[in-house]
């Protein structure tokens, strides 16, 4: 079954950074549970690439911030350039 998509995204942003910090917080945890050093080199690796996305998303949330103005800005426009209808 589709959902319906939100037309403000700044909900999935913060979920999915939400999830990016749980899952490299919870790698940075188990690398201290394993003795393998393969195992936590893969940890740690998993956990520097999950920051380096989780770092990113301020740069997504400023894009996202951007674009919800430039579309209340067309909106404005086109509501202003609307033909006037007399009543």
């Amino acid at each position: 079954m589709a959902s319906v998509a939100e037309p403000d995204p700044r909900h999935h942003t913060q979920k999915m950074t939400k999830a990016l910090r749980d899952l490299k917080d919870h790698l940075r945890r188990d690398i201290e549970k394993v003795d393998e050093p393969r195992r936590k080199a893969m940890f740690e690796t998993s956990a520097e690439v999950l920051g380096g996305l989780h770092e990113g998303v301020p740069g997504l949330r400023a894009e996202e911030r951007r674009r919800l103005a430039l579309g209340s800005l067309w909106v404005a426009r086109e509501t202003l350039l609307a033909p006037r209808v007399a009543v």
